[in-house]
């Protein structure tokens, strides 16, 4: 850390020097234009950039299968808008794996390739996305998800089954753009600045997406599941259908205090939240009882089920936290 002291130059004008070795590293001279970003009682400097454009490069040559789909991943999560990807000779089976993860996001396509290249780049504008129209939609979607993966198994849908199982791609998708977003935002001051959304709203919005994702994850388990259940009985899928009602419950009312902007409606939400996940143990616990007294690999099995829609529940209290603590006071907030 440096200090300097302030300056009033012209009578009115307060001025201040930038150390020399930053100013130095970063190419600022005489002359040069720097940004500069008020966040609460803190000024962000930073160069100006001609283009906020990212390129990157990566020799793929030693990557395959599902290295590469995770490594075409992890660059567009970093924030690169073009991504080339090159070895001496891009493979067949190298060429399947960079459009399988090009599948899974939004608004990226293949726009070069050769015999030893493959241009990847983002078509869409970035300051258009926005964070918290991500999350929404990956809420609509995992509740949803969970739902019907429930309704599938009590009612033997193997349609709605199958459905549940292909919507988690979008789920998926959404949380890459909520994961790009949050890193963009932590990279440079513009893109929260564009966002309208505080660095640390970005960062409860991730975590609670993530929180969303795990939900999905388990609403495609219970419809694996379902796929392998012919009936269950009916006292257990009423009791399962209870026990849906209650998670279910718990996560609306968390998205809800995260979204609130009300800091005492969300306390209140988050709260109501907290305390019913405390209950859905009892609950569960009734059901598992229920079990014992089935067949043992069907109560295996549906045991499974239970823990899914437990675990959802939780990331809801999960969800809850988040949202208590983005209500909460700030330090350095007036």
């Amino acid at each position: 850390m440096e200090t300097r002291k302030v300056q009033v130059t012209g009578g009115s004008t307060y001025t201040v020097s930038l150390p020399k070795t930053w100013a130095t590293a970063n190419d600022i001279s005489s002359g040069s234009t720097v940004e500069i970003y008020a966040q609460d009682d803190t000024l962000i400097v930073t160069p100006q950039r001609e283009t906020s454009h990212q390129e990157g490069t990566l020799d793929v040559a030693a990557l395959d299968g599902e290295q590469l789909t995770r490594a075409v991943l992890t660059m567009y999560v970093s924030g690169f808008d073009v991504i080339r990807l090159e070895a001496n000779r891009i493979t067949t089976d190298q060429r399947r794996a960079i459009r399988s993860a090009i599948q899974g996001l939004i608004g990226v396509e293949i726009v070069d390739e050769g015999t030893d290249s493959v241009v990847v780049q983002d078509l869409l504008d970035s300051s258009e996305l926005s964070i918290v129209n991500a999350v929404t939609r990956m809420r609509l979607i995992a509740t949803a998800m969970l739902e019907d993966a429930v309704t599938a198994l009590v009612e033997n849908d193997d349609d709605v089954a199958r459905d549940v199982i292909e919507r988690d791609d979008d789920v998926d998708r959404l949380f890459l753009v909520v994961s790009r977003i949050f890193r963009a935002t932590l990279r440079s001051p513009r893109a929260a600045e564009g966002l309208g959304v505080s660095r640390e709203d970005c960062f409860d919005f991730h975590s609670s997406a993530r929180q969303l994702e795990r939900v999905a994850d388990h609403a495609v388990k219970i419809s694996q599941l379902a796929l392998k259940h012919e009936s269950i009985p009916e006292e257990v899928a009423e009791a399962l259908l209870d026990l849906h009602a209650d998670a279910a419950e718990i996560l609306e009312q968390s998205m809800d205090a995260l979204f609130a902007e009300d800091g005492d409606e969300a306390t209140d939400l988050g709260h109501e939240a907290l305390e019913s996940v405390l209950t859905i143990d009892e609950h569960t616990r009734r059901i598992d009882d229920m079990l014992r007294d089935l067949d043992p690999i069907k109560a295996q099995s549906l045991g499974l089920i239970l823990d899914s829609l437990s675990r959802s529940a939780d990331y809801g209290g999960n969800v809850a936290e988040t949202a208590l603590q983005k209500a909460a006071p700030r330090p350095g907030h007036r």
